[in-house]
């Protein structure tokens, strides 16, 4: 290829990569500002108001006569059962891994092909047995059972951990086996101080799915005052017909800031363990 045609080429990429890059911050740019608009309209002549307000953040924390708003109670109660729920999925999902990547038992293919196939099916798909399941143990209604459901199927994404466990060398382990360490020892005083960038990638994406979660949400909560983000800030805009969308812009501006942050801070550790569980299968 000619010189010509690699600048070209490399033009036509900066190019795409430029418009994805605009379709992807233009309605979250749209959201941010909407939620500093006069106002509670959904129409805006302008990306930038020429007004702005913080009343919106304010009105969220406020009581109101007209409509109940908890905002600050389903705050909680996300980060509750997020951060529940990445403690827990984090820890079965990396021993499951573990298992799998360090020992041979019978049935070890036929277990990985099955959660293989099981993790490529979308988890809502299960939603009418989960609830069956749920309403039978006495669950609805509670957020353990929202952590119970966001647990159970972390399992099935095990994979790139499985993939990172693989390139520890296993000599290490022998040689602490040498020493008399047993199993639980070296799993937990060798192999997960090494496995700080994997944990980091499965703690975030675990959090991360459970924060934003919608359909399980709305499908196990339904007292108003147990509901999570997702849920009331959707029944917010959908209970007022929209009137109050720049309230809702406001409270997803404050839903995305943790998980924003996270992925910030932690970005050099994400990379990390995609990258190192994606080297060996």
């Amino acid at each position: 290829m000619t010189s010509a045609g690699k600048v070209m080429k490399l033009t036509l990429s900066y190019i795409l990569l430029t418009l994805i890059a605009v379709a992807c911050l233009y309605p979250a740019l749209w959201i941010i500002m909407s939620s500093f608009k006069v106002g509670d309209s959904l129409f805006s002549e302008t990306l930038i108001p020429s007004e702005l307000t913080l009343q919106h953040y304010r009105d969220l924390f406020l009581v109101h006569s007209d409509k109940q708003i908890p905002y600050a109670t389903w705050y909680w109660n996300t980060l509750k059962v997020a951060v529940m729920s990445m403690l827990l999925g984090t820890l079965f999902q990396i021993m499951t891994a573990y298992a799998i990547s360090r020992f041979r038992f019978a049935g070890r293919k036929t277990l990985m092909s099955t959660l293989l196939v099981l993790g490529m099916f979308p988890g809502f798909m299960s939603m009418i047995a989960v609830y069956i399941m749920l309403l039978q143990l006495n669950l609805l209604n509670t957020h353990f059972a929202l952590i119970l459901v966001y647990t159970a199927g972390s399992a099935l994404h095990m994979f790139v951990a499985k993939g990172f466990f693989d390139t520890i060398p296993k000599s290490v382990e022998e040689a602490a086996r040498m020493d008399g360490a047993s199993h639980t020892t070296i799993f937990w005083r060798i192999v997960l101080p090494l496995s700080k960038p994997i944990i980091t990638y499965i703690a975030l994406t675990t959090f991360s799915g459970a924060w934003v979660d919608f359909i399980f949400a709305k499908l196990i909560l339904r007292a108003r005052e147990n509901w999570t983000l997702a849920v009331g800030l959707f029944e917010l805009v959908d209970s007022y017909s929209s009137t109050e969308f720049t309230l809702f812009a406001a409270g997803a501006v404050l839903a995305a800031l943790p998980v924003a942050a996270l992925f910030i801070y932690l970005q050099r550790f994400l990379v990390d363990g995609l990258t190192a569980g994606a080297t060996k299968g």
